[in-house]
């Protein structure tokens, strides 16, 4: 059996709170876009990854797919399984590659094998493996609180838009940018401004992370006026960065050139 696991986007991100276990209390609107990776998983004689398109850093047995089916296994009579994963999505772009073949992983087990288990509990299992896994299990927009695994219905709807994804080959790490963000309360409720007409989002629809990064990357504030300078409607780096997207009228995005280093996806919202 075959899935593609999806990316999303972060409409709006603030980073309100320090938490006492380590992590931060974060808000944010999480939307699902279709730039995916491709997962198989197949019985097998024994249980093994093997991995193509882009590298993936780390040691093979330390994949997150292996550690979907460990985690299964301990509750679950499950037999080996061959599993082959196509990395497609960019690494460190803060669009949630990485978590989206995990919880795509427990999904396709959990069909495979017909262990019925129930979305709810899914989404439990996928808490264990990272904090926006469970955002996936149901991947539908969200509104996404405390560390980004509680979610609130949101009513948004972006269908007929047209999205770009520019990522510019910078990755990076998830520490990096949570050691130079500062948590503070935003002024106005995010969920609040997303009730707005899109054509607002500019002005008040903020990322926490552009305030920290952008100095130390400048070439991502340059995409995203870039990207506004194409005729977006919104712009903004989605999660912890480094990708940059822009939200566009149907018709109105042309191909705007970027270097040849650079990846970039464009597709319907």
């Amino acid at each position: 059996m075959i899935v593609f696991p999806n990316a999303k986007i972060n409409i709006g991100l603030n980073v309100v709170s320090q938490r006492p276990d380590g992590f931060r209390n974060l808000e944010s609107c999480f939307y699902p876009v279709s730039w995916c990776d491709a997962l198989e998983i197949l019985p097998a004689a024994q249980t093994n990854l093997t991995l193509s398109g882009i590298p993936v850093p780390g040691a093979t047995g330390t994949n997150l797919c292996l550690k979907t089916y460990q985690l299964l296994k301990a509750d679950f009579d499950l037999p080996p399984v061959a599993m082959h994963l196509h990395k497609n999505i960019p690494i460190g772009a803060g669009m949630g590659g990485g978590s989206a073949d995990a919880a795509f992983a427990l999904r396709l087990l959990n069909d495979l094998f017909k262990l019925n288990i129930p979305t709810a509990q899914l989404e439990t299992y996928a808490r264990q493996l990272g904090s926006d896994c469970a955002f996936f299990i149901q991947n539908r927009p969200v509104f996404a609180i405390e560390r980004g695994d509680v979610f609130k219905s949101i009513e948004i709807n972006l269908t007929g838009y047209e999205c770009l994804v520019v990522y510019p080959a910078i990755h990076i790490t998830t520490a990096e940018a949570y050691s130079q963000v500062v948590p503070q309360m935003p002024e106005q409720p995010l969920l609040d401004l997303l009730k707005e007409d899109i054509n607002t989002w500019k002005s008040t629809v903020k990322n926490s992370f552009e305030i920290a990064l952008f100095p130390h990357y400048p070439i991502l504030a340059d995409i995203k006026n870039k990207l506004y300078h194409e005729g977006a409607i919104y712009a903004s780096m989605t999660g912890s960065g480094s990708a940059i997207f822009g939200i566009f009228e149907l018709g109105r995005l042309k191909a705007p050139a970027f270097p040849a280093t650079y990846r970039v996806w464009r597709g319907t919202l």
